[in-house]
């Protein structure tokens, strides 16, 4: 392979970005649940004709990490691929992460090849794909619990659709028209991407388009090995815990082994997975671990297939980290996933103490309600709620952001009223509950809902127990809570894992955990 032209290089990674962001903006445009729409809950991706990530949209770190298993289950899945080919999946122990989020693949024909150059794919957090309540997150045991399980199996053929699995899907969804609309709008950006690599080889040539493909891949992988080259040498370990139930806690131990240019993650001592649902599945693992080394090297390095080939993940099978069927998984993706990221950064923080924060909240705060509305439709509604943001050696945390492995906006209040039968009544800072220190860690949020009609409510949550770590002598942020007002106005705090159908009438009231705090108070020594 010749030399990379340093100006051309550029110019393909802001082609190929550009073609992952155009994805998502189509996907936005045409969605049809405020999931999708209003929210952002999904992600865009270019990869080569061998299945290796070319180039991502800056959507969201848990399914971008994890979508070149996806990729990798459709390939094997198939055994020749035609023009208008379009395989999905959700099977977290097929290529997938958990069962709300159903992923797309497509090939994309270029030049004489008889096989795809390229692939296109995209993954939405579908706000119901069936299961034991609205939303697909229910305080599961095993996995067909938590709703409608889908091989990696081509929904179009050719193009034309497979109607007796589409029409076996949606019938399995409490809300079938707003899946249709989704389902349909991940077609629509694989449309778009597919287009926009065709017309990139046929005004360049397929070999040059498919060439510098494999050169922003190699650039990426020198561009890592040498930022981590600067990483200090050694073996750094942490540990930190989840909230299982009210009493009971399972702990994630990781050690961070340093290497001249690469970094090893491994999960060893990490606790069983658990019967409930925040088991994750190992591409999850392996999201947060790149996601982590991605935020600490320095220079804005293009995010492919060469960026993790010098980061390598070790997980016991059967642990929290590296479940195996039948394990309910549903709240490893939005939970487990932030709990890695906590401890593998905290290992790192030994290595590199000027670049790691303090912990931020720590949760995704998963809040799904549904039931029907008075005219006989059925509703379904999903949201993760921002929070605090851990403080940085030398700057405070953010307030009331998403952070880590999600990177959605909220439903905003007027989308959220005119789509459902509740409504918000308060929406503020939650202030002071930041973590003390010479750098206060962000305030996390009070959002309150008011329930118009009987509505199932299920809260999967973390950081209840004891709020997130400080560093250095900061404090740590104050703990989430959730909290029930009966229609009587009597108050109930709720446990972090909790799933109740509720009368009209009756306030749930989220208090979302602060960031840690870094360093200690002026006037105080570190402790």
């Amino acid at each position: 392979m010749p030399d990379a032209d340093p100006i051309l290089l550029e110019l393909y990674r802001h082609r190929f970005e550009g073609i992952a962001d155009e994805m998502g903006v189509t996907l936005r445009r045409t969605g049809y649940s405020p999931n999708i729409k209003e929210r952002l809950d999904f992600s865009c991706a270019v990869f080569d004709g061998e299945g290796a990530l070319v180039a991502q949209a800056a959507h969201i770190p848990v399914h971008l990490g994890a979508m070149p298993a996806s990729v990798k289950a459709a390939r094997a899945a198939v055994d020749l691929w035609a023009e208008g080919d379009v395989v999905v999946l959700n099977d977290p122990y097929a290529g997938g992460t958990h069962l709300p989020d159903i992923t797309m693949v497509s090939p994309v024909f270029v030049g004489p090849r008889e096989g795809p150059s390229f692939f296109v794919a995209s993954r939405a957090h579908h706000a119901d794909v069936g299961g034991m309540t609205p939303g697909s997150l229910p305080l599961a045991t095993e996995l067909v619990q938590e709703g409608t399980i889908i091989p990696p199996v081509k929904l179009y053929d050719g193009g034309t659709r497979n109607d007796a699995l589409f029409q076996t899907l949606l019938r399995n969804v409490r809300t079938p028209e707003e899946r249709r609309g989704d389902l349909a709008a991940q077609r629509a950006a694989h449309s778009v991407g597919t287009e926009r690599l065709q017309a990139l080889t046929e005004a360049h040539g397929p070999d040059e388009v498919t060439t510098y493909a494999r050169h922003l891949q190699a650039y990426s992988e020198r561009r890592t090995q040498a930022a981590l080259a600067d990483w200090p040498n050694g073996t750094y370990t942490f540990a930190d815990e989840l909230d299982v139930d009210e009493e009971e806690t399972a702990t994630i131990r990781v050690a961070a082994m340093v290497e001249d240019d690469t970094v090893a993650f491994d999960f060893a001592g990490t606790d069983d997975a658990v019967d409930g649902n925040l088991n994750a599945v190992r591409p999850i693992t392996q999201s947060a671990c790149y996601y982590v080394v991605q935020g600490l090297t320095e220079g804005e390095i293009p995010v492919n297939a060469g960026s993790f080939t010098s980061v390598s993940v070790m997980a016991p099978e059967g642990s929290l980290v590296h479940a195996a069927p039948p394990h309910a998984v549903a709240g490893g993706n939005v939970e487990t996933s932030q709990r890695i990221v906590d401890a593998v950064l905290g290992a790192l923080a030994q290595a590199l103490p000027d670049r790691v924060p303090a912990a931020g909240q720590g949760t995704m705060n998963n809040l799904t309600l549904g039931g029907t509305r008075a005219d006989g439709s059925a509703f379904a509604y999903y949201e993760t709620i921002g929070g605090g943001m851990g403080a940085g050696p030398d700057t405070d945390g953010l307030s009331g952001v998403h952070v880590h492995m999600t990177n959605t906006l909220n439903t905003p209040v007027e989308a959220l009223e005119q789509t459902y039968p509740f409504r918000i009544v308060a929406y503020r800072l939650r202030s002071g509950s930041g973590g003390a220190g010479r750098f206060r860690g962000g305030d996390g949020l009070v959002r309150v809902y008011e329930l118009l009609v009987p509505t199932t409510a299920t809260m999967l949550s973390t950081r209840r127990r004891r709020g997130p770590w400080g560093r250095d002598g900061g404090g740590p942020g104050a703990p989430g809570r959730t909290v029930l007002v009966h229609p009587d106005g009597h108050e109930e705090e709720l446990p972090p894992h909790v799933s109740r159908t509720l009368p009209a009438g009756s306030r749930l009231r989220v208090e979302t955990p602060g960031g840690g705090g870094f360093g200690a108070p002026t006037g105080e020594a570190p402790s």
